[in-house]
């Protein structure tokens, strides 16, 4: 998608080769963490490790013509609905005391079908991110209080307790573009913009710290103490998903705001985040902007969301300078 270098293939396939060969357990799920030369060290209770893989086998088929790639991506899209869809199928997080459920499996399921169907396609995609995006909306988008929660009660309804009414700004703003991504999928779909410019407003003026810059990585729906006490930090990932959300909503709208806003996230990420040194960037910052510590990498920080952000920007800058 960006030039035919042959070392990049090459990249991806020792990467698709050692998913296959090393991260999938005898049951079919597959391993949250593994050493380097890929013994199994952890699983996870949830199957967001299977939608990476989806999106990473679909894109690695296209690139290569690889149809078993191709094949392997759809079966494990299959077993990644079964998971959403079928509750007990999954070892649960929870008891049943108090039932919740997350924004994060409807989003990143309208992702990976997105990916999918732009890459090799499954006619199971639309069917599905029509469902999520549906749910998305009735379940955990509030108009009332102009709010996207990150957990609800299974009808819904916000949870009236300290984990129930933890926000994440970032993450809200993430699916914000999704749905933004997927109105400009079905030509400029005006009902879908509005629902995701109402995510992305909502959660900009609960996010965004007006004393220091950057977004803030949570907040109370009732602005009560967090849990959290790392809740006043700035981390990078949430930073490449709003600056590709502003600019989304900005190029589909033309309204001024979104420049704006678009132009502040930006210029915060590039000056506190951005390595100018040694390149790429730092993952944690205090809440006044200083670093907090140097990795570039870790269990959670990989390089995922800053190359997306870069990619994604640079296309769709291009097709509206086209």
């Amino acid at each position: 998608m960006v030039e035919k270098k042959q070392e990049w293939l090459d990249g991806a396939k020792l990467g698709y080769d050692f998913l296959n060969k090393h991260c999938f357990d005898t049951d079919g799920q597959m391993f949250f963490h593994v050493t380097r030369d890929g013994r199994p060290i952890r699983k996870r209770r949830y199957f967001f490790s299977e939608t990476c893989y989806v999106i990473a086998a679909a894109a690695y088929a296209k690139a290569s013509g690889d149809e078993e790639a191709a094949e392997k991506a759809r079966f494990v899209f299959g077993k990644c609905i079964e998971y959403a869809t079928t509750p007990g199928l999954l070892q649960p997080k929870y008891t049943g005391t108090r039932p919740s459920k997350g924004i994060g499996v409807p989003m990143i399921m309208i992702n990976t079908a997105q990916q999918l169907r732009e890459t090799i396609g499954d006619p199971r995609c639309d069917e599905w991110i029509e469902k999520w995006m549906a749910e998305i909306e009735r379940d955990f988008v509030k108009d009332d209080i102009k709010c996207v929660m990150e957990q609800v009660a299974p009808d819904g309804s916000i949870i009236d307790h300290i984990d129930g009414r933890t926000l994440n700004p970032g993450h809200a703003m993430e699916g914000a573009w999704f749905i933004l991504h997927e109105a400009k999928h079905r030509n400029n779909d005006k009902r879908l913009i509005e629902l995701g410019c109402r995510m992305l407003d909502y959660m900009w003026e609960r996010g965004w710290d007006k004393e220091h810059g950057g977004v803030l990585y949570f907040r109370d729906v009732y602005n009560k103490p967090v849990q959290e006490y790392w809740q006043d930090m700035k981390m990078w990932w949430p930073h490449n998903e709003v600056i590709i959300a502003t600019l989304l909503a900005y190029l589909m709208t033309g309204n001024e705001k979104y420049a704006e806003w678009h132009k502040m996230v930006h210029d915060y990420s590039y000056s506190h985040f951005h390595d100018k040194e040694n390149g790429e960037w730092f993952g944690y910052l205090h809440r006044d902007g200083t670093i907090a510590q140097p990795a570039k990498g870790n269990l959670y920080k990989g390089p995922f969301h800053l190359p997306r952000q870069e990619w994604y920007c640079m296309q769709i800058l291009e097709q509206y300078l086209k």
